[in-house]
């Protein structure tokens, strides 16, 4: 097992912390704590993180403490949940102004741009989180070959529906913001629309493969 630690964040949160590395096996534990919190009068908002968890208090001044303790020993004793899971298509356009990092990524690799669409979208992968934005899926599964640091100087404007590498892992940016991560592709598909429900296309759990496409059919 992981070791776990807890501690304070700010006045009103206390947060469970594991140390590396991240596995899906430990993120299943995190969705199963996740799911026996929900219940816990005590906890205003539960927020599922990678290799973390957050508590948002009621009461901190009165319950941090036991928080803290009844959060540590609940982890030791917590299972793994496995979600409903669903196999997501995510057609991609790859290369070009929509993805400029590719050629980037392919020479860090050592392999081909070709190789490095191939080697992405072989892959099916579990999403492990959705934060930084509304939507955004933490993915992982992706291949060690494509590992790679995020650009030293993140882009100002990320557009939406970038597809992005950073580190060990693969995502999407549902909306445009500034961003750091290696832009390989893009797609059209929405990952958020707060007129639907749910507002995100993706959730924990969820698998994702994604469709290389030609430009004008994405």
């Amino acid at each position: 097992m992981q070791r776990a630690r807890c501690y304070l964040l700010g006045e009103r949160a206390v947060v469970l912390e594991l140390e590396p590395p991240v596995s899906l096996e430990s993120q299943q534990r995190i969705w199963g704590l996740n799911q026996r919190l929900q219940s816990d009068a005590g906890v205003l908002e539960v927020i599922p993180g990678m290799n973390n968890i957050t508590l948002i208090l009621r009461d901190p001044q009165q319950s941090a403490l036991d928080a803290i303790e009844r959060l540590q020993r609940w982890w030791e004793e917590s299972e793994a949940q496995l979600p409903e899971s669903r196999l997501v298509a995510i057609p991609v356009i790859y290369g070009g102004e929509h993805g400029p990092d590719l050629t980037v990524v392919a020479e860090h690799a050592a392999l081909t741009p070709g190789q490095v669409v191939e080697l992405h979208s072989s892959s099916d992968y579990v999403v492990f989180f959705v934060g930084f934005q509304p939507g955004f899926p933490y993915l992982g599964g992706l291949d060690p070959r494509l590992h790679i640091p995020r650009r030293a100087e993140p882009r100002v404007r990320v557009p939406a529906g970038s597809v992005g590498i950073g580190g060990s892992q693969t995502g999407v940016y549902p909306l445009a913001s500034p961003g750091g991560w290696q832009l390989i592709g893009q797609t059209h598909t929405a990952l958020f629309d707060p007129l639907q429900q749910p507002p995100t296309l993706l959730r924990p759990g969820d698998r994702v493969r994604f469709v290389p496409q030609q430009e004008g059919v994405c």
